[in-house]
């Protein structure tokens, strides 16, 4: 998604203490920095932060890191996590925000870090074949996942694209992770305990375009 440049975002996240600038300093350590031995998810491509926000308010007892790439983008998702957080009367303390390519995601998270989730929501589908190797579900960043995932660690997916879902079921499993459950139809067919929608969700929705989704588990 592209979003314009907003002067005030890095300023602002500069200041907040949700928010990691140096994510390579907390590799092994991220249990540490929430200060508490809570379980730990992990969005890959948050965006505005709708999902991870609404997400992060209703489950206290659990610890979420949300990276993307774009400060305008962490920008609003930290005014986002302020703002549902203002609502429910709480402080973001089980929230951190990180601007992170996610190529190179084991520069900051290992095998110590015990991350029990992983959420990717409608990612770019990089459908050219020379650029596959992008997606966040093909199968090389699947196995940089394997190596910070606890045994059964799960990955939550959804898309709007078939070619992307239909390949990353194949990508699931080359790499060893068990498909327990998946629909091309989420809305007439809930696979998850209660859907968060995201932003691009509803926009698509709206569209007509049926949601594809799956739950992968990482075999022990």
């Amino acid at each position: 998604m592209r979003i314009r440049y907003k002067k005030w975002a890095r300023p602002e996240l500069e200041a907040s203490e949700f928010y990691v600038d140096n994510p390579q300093e907390l590799k092994g350590k991220w249990k540490e920095k929430f200060n508490n031995n809570n379980p730990i998810h992990l969005e890959l491509g948050c965006g505005k932060g709708n999902f991870i926000s609404n997400l992060a308010v209703e489950n206290p007892n659990i610890n979420y890191i949300a990276i993307d790439l774009i400060d305008a983008m962490l920008g609003l998702a930290k005014r986002n996590v302020e703002e549902k957080y203002k609502e429910n009367n709480l402080e973001p303390k089980n929230i951190l925000l990180t601007r992170f390519d996610i190529e190179g995601i084991l520069l900051i998270l290992e095998k110590r870090d015990e991350i029990q989730r992983i959420y990717i929501n409608f990612c770019n589908p990089w459908p050219k074949g020379k650029h596959r190797k992008k997606r966040l579900t093909h199968t090389r960043q699947l196995e940089k996942y394997k190596e910070f995932l606890v045994p059964n660690g799960e990955i939550y997916f959804k898309t709007d694209d078939d070619d992307l879902f239909n390949s990353s079921i194949n990508y699931f499993e080359e790499t060893g992770f068990e498909i327990i459950k998946k629909t091309y139809d989420l809305a007439n067919e809930p696979i998850f305990e209660k859907n968060i929608e995201t932003e691009h969700e509803k926009m698509f929705k709206e569209q007509g375009i049926k949601i594809k989704a799956l739950i992968a588990k990482l075999s022990k």
